[in-house]
């Protein structure tokens, strides 16, 4: 399903960092909301902070499919053949997963 096989670097590579720190991020949102429910805190409040959780997941997901058709999609269809086709579909079907979450 995934390939990782070989030297290559996957396209998030250069923005590692920052993908490592807004997933930091999430976290401590997750952590924030499970405390909201443990205190019992007001549904709405709850809800938006799901909502926000929810915006910040698809904004990196985002992000990873950007760096992905830039990198590792551009290159396998430079190389060209069947590889270029199965990167083709393995990103076409990624982004319906996405777009059906």
């Amino acid at each position: 399903m995934t390939a990782s096989a070989g030297p290559h670097h996957h396209g998030y590579m250069s923005d590692k960092d920052k993908y490592l720190a807004r997933l930091k991020r999430i976290e401590g949102q997750a952590r924030g909301i499970h405390r909201m429910v443990d205190e019992e805190q007001y549904c709405i409040d709850i809800l938006t902070q799901i909502s926000a959780l929810n915006s910040a997941l698809k904004s990196v997901a985002l992000g990873l499919v950007d760096d992905h058709l830039k990198h590792c999609v551009a290159d396998a269809v430079r190389v060209g053949g069947e590889e270029g086709e199965a990167k083709m579909k393995e990103a076409t079907d990624a982004i319906a997963r996405l777009v059906r979450s």
